[in-house]
């Protein structure tokens, strides 16, 4: 199997289940401990989730904290819900649901337009009265990049948080500097899934959304998982070391697959992107029964939080693709562990496939 499906998750790095392992032992093992117990299994278990913590934390902007949760969708809603009362929310239509749709569930909500590109212009208009505009630092399906400090500049004008969304960012570019919130998700840069974490810059304060024991900062109650979050601390100091090395392999992919797929459609800006990423079209294609001619690549026919709900993107759609361009396109996500041959042998069956369709 060729796997080309890293925007949806990235492989497990072997330093990431490492680390993991180390705290999963058993009664004959110290590390399984509770974290919150203040016994000496209980304080090694939360020692690792501090050294974690400020792992992650270095690929963050200075002056904040990081806040653990289950993923990106919990740390979304933390902060969306955690200053909801404050006024409406302001995002890009081509966020990911987590935050449009708790925006539209717990205020109301102002949507900006993105154009043909897929880049949303901070010229336009932003309502004064917006408590959190919230902006995807590099797009989840066509892997558009923004201009995060232009729109840091207009959140600023406006008095509203500037929430990034950096799941796809962070690991392999720098986060936003300006930002007031990140979310991030360890699966997205080679850890493992069911842990993440909201970046919180000092001085910004949230009302707690998940109440119990407060065990996170009296913000985000619930035990902690030292084994989830070892791995992904793991996974954050790899990023931080091969980000330069990893940028420059995604680009030698990128090149080889443009000229693999020269015959299709590029969705979203050829420069303003994460390489990482390619959307591309080809007029009357079946997806399905491409994905299905193509059963040993894993690829995405959009976001893999909207395949099966059969309909057309809402991204694909934001930028200006009708229904049939959107259901005629496929994404390929590139990254660490691809290989050139890997993008050769897939584009060989892809494109035959197609091919067969005409």
């Amino acid at each position: 199997m060729i796997y080309l499906d890293y925007q949806a998750t990235t492989p497990l790095a072997p330093e990431a289940r490492d680390a993991m392992l180390r705290h999963l032992d058993g009664p004959e093992g110290s590390s399984f401990g509770n974290p919150h117990s203040p016994h000496r299994m209980g304080r090694l278990a939360k020692a690792a989730i501090e050294t974690a913590r400020e792992k992650v934390a270095a690929l963050c902007p200075a002056g904040g904290q990081v806040i653990f949760t289950s993923g990106a969708t919990e740390a979304l809603n933390l902060a969306i819900r955690g200053r909801v009362h404050d006024g409406p929310v302001a995002h890009t239509a081509i966020e990911h649901s987590a935050v449009g749709d708790t925006a539209d569930a717990d205020s109301a909500r102002y949507i900006l337009d993105v154009d043909m590109q897929g880049i949303c212009n901070p010229a336009q208009g932003v309502p004064k009265a917006a408590a959190i505009l919230a902006i995807m630092q590099v797009n989840n399906e066509i892997g558009t990049v923004q201009p995060i400090a232009e729109w840091a500049a207009r959140a600023k004008e406006v008095g509203a948080l500037l929430l990034v969304d950096g799941v796809q960012a962070y690991g392999k570019m720098a986060l936003a500097p300006e930002a007031d919130m990140i979310a991030i998700s360890a699966h997205k840069f080679h850890g493992p899934k069911g842990v993440g974490a909201l970046w919180v810059r000092d001085g910004v304060d949230l009302n707690e959304v998940q109440t119990g024991g407060g065990q996170e900062h009296g913000l985000r109650s619930g035990t902690l998982s030292p084994a989830l979050i070892a791995g992904m601390g793991a996974a954050a100091e790899l990023a931080a070391t091969r980000m330069e090395e990893d940028a420059a392999h995604v680009e030698t992919l990128w090149n080889r697959a443009r000229e693999l797929f020269a015959n299709w459609t590029l969705n979203g800006s050829e420069t303003a992107r994460y390489k990482g990423n390619l959307n591309i079209r080809r007029e009357g294609l079946d997806v399905a029964r491409l994905m299905s001619d193509c059963r040993d690549i894993m690829f995405s026919a959009g976001s893999a939080c909207a395949s099966g709900s059969g309909r057309p993107s809402h991204v694909l759609k934001a930028i200006g693709l009708t229904d049939a361009q959107a259901k005629s396109s496929i994404r390929l996500g590139l990254g660490r562990y691809t290989t050139l041959d890997e993008i050769e042998q897939a584009a060989d069956a892809i494109n035959a496939a197609a091919k067969e369709q005409e």
